[in-house]
């Protein structure tokens, strides 16, 4: 069984950074892909940042762009989410996931093993 424990989410202001981090108990954490998604209340579920087995490859959604930075330490069995200049529009909770597979996916279904999530609120 795979565990996923985020954290690191909190009350930020507006244009403020956050680090979210995940560890995981996956034996297998460096041959597989990671994602960051996000559920604000009354939403489905969205896709956020994935990164690929290496590292070499990340894939960010268009509303994150240029702002938020996913990486992991394999030795570690971490991945992070570097957060910059915040908005309003990022609230939500963070959830951290994996794939059994070395390349990321942008899609909720291809993922099979999720944290439960840590809130990160951003005030105006």
């Amino acid at each position: 069984q795979v565990q996923l424990v985020e954290s690191g989410g909190g009350l930020v202001q507006t244009g403020d950074s956050l680090r979210l981090s995940c560890a995981t108990s996956a034996r297998t954490f460096s041959s597989v892909a990671m994602g960051w998604f996000r559920q604000a209340p009354g939403k489905e579920r969205e896709f956020v940042a994935a990164i690929s087995r290496s590292g070499s490859n990340t894939v960010y959604a268009d509303s994150v762009e240029g702002r938020f930075t996913i990486s992991r330490d394999n030795a570690k069995n971490m991945v992070y989410l570097q957060m910059n200049s915040l908005e309003p529009e990022d609230t939500a909770v963070y959830y951290c996931a994996t794939r059994l597979s070395i390349a990321p996916s942008t899609q909720v279904a291809g993922y099979g093993y999720w944290g439960r999530g840590t809130q990160v609120t951003v005030s105006s």
